[in-house]
């Protein structure tokens, strides 16, 4: 994507997790955010993430977007467990991933068809650019700073651990996010 000039344009695409649309905790006020600093940002949606296997939902996503260099990733619980998958298939590497309350193994008895049997962790941090993941001791759903080590112990980067929930759920309104702005950059 260039704007009229040729310059590149700095891109966001930030991930939604289970149950959740673009509309939902923190993603509408980081998208302002964003917007307001030059970013070209999309909140796209996927009802069906979690519900249907990610190796059918992959293909559709990545032909939905434009990733590169100069694109940052943040996903929110499925929303970040999809992107390790889109990670590892991507062609060359983004700018930088945050993942938030995100998990690399099923963290609870439910089915988690997001996540993929198994990971070329290799790849994914080949693809992840400036890594950084944020989970929280008190994560309801079990993707919880134990996630969080398990994904830093694979993929290095920066994990953040804080003590706030899921960062946003129906019963938790999560409205801004200021530290995931400060993380972004």
């Amino acid at each position: 994507m260039t704007t009229s000039s040729g310059a590149d344009v700095r891109r966001a695409i930030l991930f939604h997790g289970t149950g959740g649309t673009p509309d939902v905790a923190w993603l509408p006020w980081l998208d302002g955010r964003l917007t307001a600093r030059g970013y070209a940002v999309e909140r796209p949606a996927y009802p069906t993430i979690n519900d249907e296997p990610v190796a059918a939902m992959l293909p559709r996503v990545l032909a939905a977007h434009t990733f590169d260099a100069r694109t940052v990733l943040v996903g929110h619980s499925a929303g970040a467990a999809l992107l390790l998958a889109l990670l590892e298939h991507l062609d060359g590497p983004v700018a930088r991933s945050v993942l938030v309350a995100g998990y690399c193994t099923p963290p609870n008895d439910s089915a988690e068809p997001v996540l993929q049997d198994t990971y070329d962790w290799d790849r994914i941090r080949a693809h992840a650019g400036d890594l950084v993941l944020v989970n929280s001791v008190t994560d309801p759903y079990g993707c919880d700073a134990a996630q969080g080590r398990a994904m830093f112990d694979r993929l290095g980067g920066t994990l953040v651990v804080r003590d706030e929930g899921h960062f946003g759920d129906w019963d938790q309104p999560f409205e801004t996010f200021e530290l995931l702005d400060r993380l972004v950059g």
